[in-house]
């Protein structure tokens, strides 16, 4: 069978996932909140998702830059895979500072940030945009002359070390912080204290960040506080992603003049004007944060996030047995779970109609999986069925997630 053995990182990681949840439950820690772990694992599986379609993508464009563009031709020997490491981890540093100090860069990573918890489920926090704007700096190692093998291959060991710093579990490393970034020292880099703002950049070598001075040390009189400096106060998958590029595109059209709008796009997030992101949130975001969830909506949207893991498993496993438009409609059930999940926690009504979507897609799916004239005529009742009784499904459907909560 010809497997994609990447898809058994899912499972890995959750694995990692529940030892530290255990863990913290064990020791009276409150390492996890249930919305903000269901919000990042939401912004996890949809990374996971997309990377099935932009992987061979990225290694396309090492390729093409390495034989087209390369000014070396470097050979895979011990030598040049420690060359390759310690580039790597300095390109990421200038990466990951500069994805905070440009607006146009922090608008891919500001995601990694929202969360106010830190754990593992934190670390999933990644989005294909910051995949894209990473593979844009990373081009220039094979403008060097590294190979897209080499580069490819190392990229997915030096990945998964950043996941292991993204939790409170595992304490001080002693000796080791010297010259590793260590949870302590990724987590002030995820602190909004503002004696922790913007430093301790550094992916596995914290010695950029002692090089470049944006090192920084935890200090005992000062509790962390993790997250932005203005909190989201929202779990929306939609929101989580968009808000800032909003705040950015209402800043570029109220800008005067050129170097203004050059600002807005190339200028510091400290640039923008805090207030457009008040004016967005009355507009589209009304959420209810002093309504507690039911339990209806924790069980529903649990199980919603199992069924999302386990699907992007299976699909990312099987990839190569499906077909494009199998492979689409697929995805698509899943981000429309992810949002529908990020709704529900924010107590949106609008979700019904969100609902009958995926229930179409579902039946659609059966149709192109099975097709026969019994699966079209079953179809079809059923989405006549859901038609005539949409308003008491609506209304039973809302009043069953929401009846316990606070006017």
């Amino acid at each position: 069978m010809k497997l994609n053995y990447l898809a058994l990182a899912v499972p890995l990681f959750m694995f990692f996932i529940g030892l530290e949840y255990y863990y913290s439950k064990k020791n009276g820690k409150n390492f996890f909140q249930y919305a903000e772990s269901i919000a990042n694992l939401n912004v996890g599986i949809a990374e996971r998702l997309l990377d099935i379609f932009t992987t061979g993508l990225f290694f396309f464009v090492f390729d093409y830059v390495y034989k087209h563009f390369a000014i070396l031709d470097i050979k895979a020997n011990a030598v040049t895979w420690i060359l390759l490491f310690l580039l790597t981890d300095l390109v990421w540093y200038w990466y990951h500072r500069m994805a905070h100090e440009i607006n146009a860069f922090w608008a891919a990573h500001v995601v990694h940030h929202q969360s106010e918890d830190f754990n593992y489920t934190v670390s999933a926090r990644i989005t294909v945009f910051q995949a894209v704007v990473r593979c844009m700096f990373w081009s220039v190692l094979p403008l060097i002359g590294f190979p897209a093998i080499m580069i490819s291959s190392f990229l997915i060991i030096h990945g998964m070390y950043p996941f292991f710093i993204h939790t409170r579990a595992l304490g001080r490393w002693g000796w080791f912080e010297k010259f590793l970034v260590t949870p302590s020292h990724h987590g002030l880099h995820h602190a909004s204290n503002p004696e922790y703002l913007d430093k301790n950049y550094g992916d596995v070598l914290i010695i950029w960040d002692k090089m470049f001075g944006t090192f920084v040390e935890e200090r005992k009189d000062i509790k962390i506080v993790y997250g932005l400096t203005k909190q989201l106060n929202s779990h929306s998958f939609l929101w989580q992603h968009f808000h800032f590029p909003l705040e950015m595109y209402i800043n570029f059209k109220k800008a005067k003049g050129f170097r203004a709008r050059w600002k807005v796009l190339f200028g510091r997030p400290d640039d923008l004007n805090p207030n457009y992101r008040t004016v967005l949130e009355r507009k589209l975001l009304r959420v209810h944060p002093n309504r507690k969830p039911t339990l209806a909506m924790r069980q529903y949207v649990t199980t919603q996030t199992i069924f999302s893991i386990v699907l992007l498993f299976v699909v990312a496993l099987f990839v190569h047995y499906l077909s494009l438009f199998q492979l689409l409609l697929l995805s698509f059930f899943i981000i429309l779970s992810l949002i529908n999940s990020g709704a529900i926690l924010d107590q949106r009504r609008w979700i019904f109609y969100l609902e009958y979507a995926r229930v179409i897609l579902v039946l659609v799916t059966i149709g192109v999986f099975y097709p026969s004239n019994w699966t079209l005529s079953g179809i079809m009742a059923a989405l006549l069925l859901l038609i005539w009784y949409f308003r008491p499904i609506q209304r039973f459907y809302l009043r069953l997630l929401y009846t316990n909560s606070q006017s």
